[in-house]
């Protein structure tokens, strides 16, 4: 693999700033000239493209040889409802049934096994843990995803899972910024409207950033817009007042800044992908994810070229985010550990496993509710 270069021309600066979704379960010679044209920061898998954890292995494997650069090789994997790899290896617990015991052990133990899961396929990086309050508004939405109205106690599970993730040799994001706990509908086809004051937020919504700031290495911005705070109508996805004042300035945060799916329909409410994705970047993000369509991420990546070449003020701005990523890739051990293909004794033993703390869960919640 060559090595990390800085002196990158706008089109190779763009490619670091997409982390990119695709149908199928092979690498196509379709797929495998966008890989080598856009030169992506990374790739992301759904179940879609998950049939066995060896061809899982393959795919990423035969991903990463058409890129020059080490690949975010991503996954979003909680737990519960969102499990890509239930269908290879088992099922996992939801993060509000392993809350719900109350054990910090077993919260780390959540991460460290869905991080060996990831880790035995070829992931490195894990959309997880979800760290928006669990408040009455968004139960319809957010359901078992997430664990606490508290947010002390959400930080708890999110410290424990993130060293737990680790631990097992993979990277973990905090999600959605600044959060959807009052966020009454579903970001994938609407966009939610936060009427929340700032001062609540800070004290509530926000306590996990601001708490675990220096810790964290890579934070999801959601799709929700926030009227008391922003422009109404404007998702924090798009939003420079949240992303560079808040996250970055007040905060202090200093990882990288994903975009939640810029495909999904509460961004597109706000915007087209590809301005969408021009605005992300603009208002301070590092990362576009783009999850499914090939037009899609091309009209995004052509987008931020023309935006780049067109504004002078705005390549500098890619740059800078380029320039972050490549760093970020340069100092990062998960993104180089090798990882052997997966051996069926080796995903017999994680299904196994899998299955026993499942049952650890179960059963010490069981006793929880016994005692109470």
């Amino acid at each position: 693999m060559a090595a990390l270069k800085y002196d990158l021309s706008i089109p190779q600066q763009v490619g670091q700033l997409l982390i990119v979704g695709f149908d199928g379960t092979a690498t196509s010679s379709r797929l495998g000239s966008l890989l080598t044209r856009l030169q992506p920061a990374g790739v992301i898998l759904f179940a879609r493209n998950i049939t066995g954890a060896l061809q899982t292995y393959s795919l990423l494997k035969d991903c990463q040889e058409r890129v020059s650069t080490p690949l975010f090789a991503c996954v979003d994997m909680e737990g519960g409802s969102v499990d890509r790899l239930r269908n290879v290896i088992g099922p996992s617990p939801s993060a509000a049934d392993v809350f719900a015991t109350r054990d910090r052990k077993l919260f780390r133990k959540h991460g460290k096994l869905i991080g060996e899961c990831c880790r035995a396929l070829g992931f490195n990086t894990d959309f997880a843990p979800v760290v928006d309050l669990a408040f009455e508004a968004s139960r319809t939405v957010m359901a078992s995803r997430a664990v606490s109205s508290d947010p002390k106690q959400v930080i708890v599970y999110a410290r424990e899972f993130l060293a737990g993730l680790r631990s097992a040799g993979m990277l973990g994001a905090a999600k959605h910024f600044p959060g959807l706990g009052e966020a009454n509908l579903d970001t994938h086809y609407e966009l939610p409207s936060v009427s929340k004051s700032w001062n609540k937020l800070w004290a509530q919504d926000l306590a996990p950033y601001r708490t675990m700031a220096r810790e964290l290495n890579m934070v999801l911005v959601g799709h929700a817009s926030y009227p008391k705070v922003t422009d109404k109508g404007l998702p924090a996805s798009l939003s420079k007042k949240w992303i560079t004042s808040v996250l970055r300035e007040k905060i202090r945060y200093r990882g990288l800044v994903v975009s939640d799916d810029l495909e999904m329909g509460g961004v597109l409410k706000a915007a087209p992908i590809e301005r969408a994705a021009v605005e992300h970047v603009r208002a301070g993000g590092d990362l576009c994810l783009i999850c499914h369509q090939r037009d899609y991420v091309i009209r995004s990546y052509e987008a931020l070229i023309r935006e780049a070449e067109r504004d002078s003020s705005f390549a500098r701005r890619v740059t800078e985010s380029a320039t972050r990523v490549l760093a970020f890739k340069k100092k990062s051990r998960e993104l180089k550990r090798h990882v052997s293909p997966p051996t069926p004794d080796r995903l017999e033993k994680l299904s196994r496993q899998l299955w026993e703390f499942s049952e650890q869960v179960r059963l010490e919640t069981l006793s929880r509710l016994d005692r109470a």
